[in-house]
């Protein structure tokens, strides 16, 4: 098996993986109320790329955290990460029709049980962490650093920036600001959160920090290029829906070729961090390198 076999395999575990623990966290479909549950199930499972679970998992591999604490991260982690969306495709928002190839939460049910489909697993992201079996202090701690991630300072806060942005311009700083609260906060908590459950040395948690910095607002301007030159049935959601609401981007800031050459400038930065970790980080080099070269 080669490298790149190999690799492309652990991902789709730790996707499964990722899968499993959602779906063990999250209430039946038939527990009353049966449509809320429907919807935080048909939101949450059987579609998504599942890449903050995998830099998890890659994280705690990496450092030996106990595998059950993980799945309690990754679940937590992802649960955001699904409520975010839901929300972000109400009408209020950014109004979506399509996500993950099929019709968003609110399209599926309707706006009021969307709303509560969000408010329901943001709660149960917390639940998941207050459970898992890990010391009270480092549950505490986990709890904190999902929290700060998710607020004003970080995911929520970036899509209020979103918000207020629409319709006039950004500078690319202003743009990497927001990214970096809107998406990179989320990602980066989640492998602090990994590394939370074994204290590492503070040399290694800074690398791992410079990574997941430059990871995540390469991320997010991955996004950006492709809302305007992917393809809609890899996506499985419309292209240039940010241009037509003329919603803030790095290559409405910047152009498209700078957009691209600042993917490759965070990439090799994402690189150079984890460089002194050795081989042992080969996991997450390699996912570095697959969500910048994704094409959905």
């Amino acid at each position: 098996m080669t490298d790149e076999v190999a690799r492309q395999a652990q991902l789709t575990a730790y996707q499964a993986r990722a899968e499993a623990s959602l779906a063990a966290r999250l209430p039946a479909a038939h527990v009353v109320p049966e449509r809320l549950h429907a919807a935080m199930r048909y939101s949450a499972l059987g579609g998504g790329k599942r890449v903050r679970p995998a830099l998890i998992y890659a994280t705690g591999e990496l450092l030996g955290a106990a595998p059950d604490a993980l799945d309690a991260v990754a679940a937590a982690v992802e649960m955001i990460h699904v409520y975010s969306l839901i929300h972000d495709d109400l009408p209020a928002m950014d109004n979506d029709d399509l996500r993950r190839g099929r019709p968003t939460c609110h399209r599926q049910f309707d706006e009021a049980t969307a709303i509560l489909a969000g408010d329901a697993l943001q709660v149960l992201a917390f639940e998941s962490l207050a459970g898992a079996p890990t010391g009270a202090n480092t549950r505490v701690k986990l709890i904190q650093q999902l929290a700060v991630a998710s607020g004003t300072l970080g995911m929520a806060g970036g899509q209020a920036i979103d918000l207020a942005a629409v319709g006039r311009p950004l500078s690319a700083a202003e743009v990497e600001q927001m990214h970096r609260r809107k998406t990179g906060a989320l990602l980066a908590a989640g492998m602090a959160m990994a590394a939370s459950l074994t204290n590492p040395p503070l040399a290694t948690q800074a690398a791992l920090d410079r990574f997941a910095d430059h990871l995540g607002l390469a991320f997010q301007i991955v996004d950006d290029i492709l809302d305007v030159e992917g393809d809609p049935s890899l996506l499985g959601k419309a292209v240039g829906a940010d241009q037509a609401r003329h919603k803030p981007t790095y290559p409405a800031a910047v152009g498209l070729d700078a957009a691209r050459a600042r993917v490759t400038a965070l990439h090799a930065d994402a690189q150079a961090a984890i460089q002194p970790l050795g081989p042992t980080a080969g996991m997450l080099a390699w996912l570095a390198r697959y969500i910048v070269e994704r094409s959905s």
